[in-house]
């Protein structure tokens, strides 16, 4: 497998170091594995703090900035980071408002940003936590137990982070992303398996002319495996999986989210198919964002992300950001 890499050993810190050379509007720790936005702390914000295995990008070091995440914690490929860096970052960025941990339903990474929280607050950063589940394909998985977190991460640090921005308190930045998580479904398909630095080959067999529904963002099994379907089958499949959980009354928030390998050519195209399939299920869509945000390494598929939203969700999400993945309104 060719892979425009040095070796697998440096795989993160190579990123790191050119993350650090694009934006020198963040300050990249590569050694200590934390990225944060250079004016933190900013003075009376509460602090927003993600971070998980790398493989995932731009999620999270792309969604550092104004407007949105204040630092994240980078792990090795497809690993959770490790308490000591989540511990340094809600330093970096506590101002004394406090700190909200974003974290993927994913057993490393839960169990890992709670010992965090007990360190932190015991150096006296109040720390506070909001837990992303919203993949409908499966309840427990490879990886965690209960539903897996994708997606809605983006929704849950873009619409807090913004809160946070205008200064919101601690409590109520919690409760907007625990919120906004709570109105997120996701669904997931795969194409191709994901190759890791470290294996160089791909991670699962799947055979050509099959797709696998429901996959995780790390390899994980899903519902069925099928013979190859069409776009249009794909986002009727992946849209009814979604309103079978969520059944939304008001507007969405939409994301189609490409896995790392698919085209935007084919990333528009399946959005088109995704809107005719809610337009028909009348289902208003309010905002669309359509790319690679929530990516696997090299997997070719796709996943569609609703976010119910009322009218405060829905300014938050419009609000100002300004980060290297995701930027508009300053």
């Amino acid at each position: 497998m060719r892979m425009l890499i040095n070796v697998p050993e440096t795989v993160v810190a190579d990123a790191l170091r050119g993350i650090a050379a694009a934006h020198p509007e963040l300050t990249v720790d590569v050694d200590n594995r934390v990225v944060v936005r250079r004016d933190a702390p900013v003075a009376g914000k509460v602090g927003l703090v993600s971070g998980g295995g790398s493989g995932h990008e731009p999620l999270h070091a792309g969604f550092v900035g104004p407007g949105m995440l204040s630092a994240a914690c980078p792990g090795e490929v497809f690993t959770s980071p490790v308490p000591d860096q989540m511990v340094r970052a809600a330093a970096a960025v506590d101002s004394g408002a406090g700190v909200l941990f974003v974290v993927k339903n994913y057993t490393g990474d839960v169990l890992n940003f709670e010992m965090a929280a007990e360190l932190a607050e015991d150096e006296g950063v109040q720390i506070a936590k909001v837990l992303v589940n919203d993949d409908v394909a499966v309840t427990d998985s490879l990886f965690t137990a209960g539903r897996r977190g994708t997606g809605a991460t983006l929704f849950v640090e873009k619409i807090a982070g913004a809160a946070a921005e205008e200064g919101a308190p601690l409590e109520r930045v919690e409760a907007i992303g625990r919120r906004v998580n709570e109105e997120s479904r996701s669904f997931g398909v795969a194409l191709s398996s994901v190759t890791t630095p470290a294996k160089g080959s791909p991670t699962f067999d799947l055979p050509p002319g099959e797709l696998e529904l429901g996959i995780g963002i790390h390899g994980e099994p899903g519902r069925e495996r099928r013979p190859m379907m069409t776009s249009g089958e794909i986002a009727d499949f992946a849209v009814d999986a979604i309103l079978e959980d969520l059944q939304p009354d008001n507007p969405v928030l939409l994301l189609v989210n490409g896995m790392g390998a698919t085209p935007l050519l084919e990333l528009y195209g399946f959005n088109a198919e995704v809107q005719q399939v809610l337009s028909e299920r009348h289902v208003v869509v309010a905002r669309t964002l359509v790319g690679n945000y929530v990516t696997s390494l090299d997997m070719a598929g796709c996943s569609v992300t609703l976010c119910q939203v009322d009218e405060e969700l829905l300014r938050l999400w419009d609000a100002p950001v300004e980060t290297p993945a995701l930027r508009w309104g300053r």
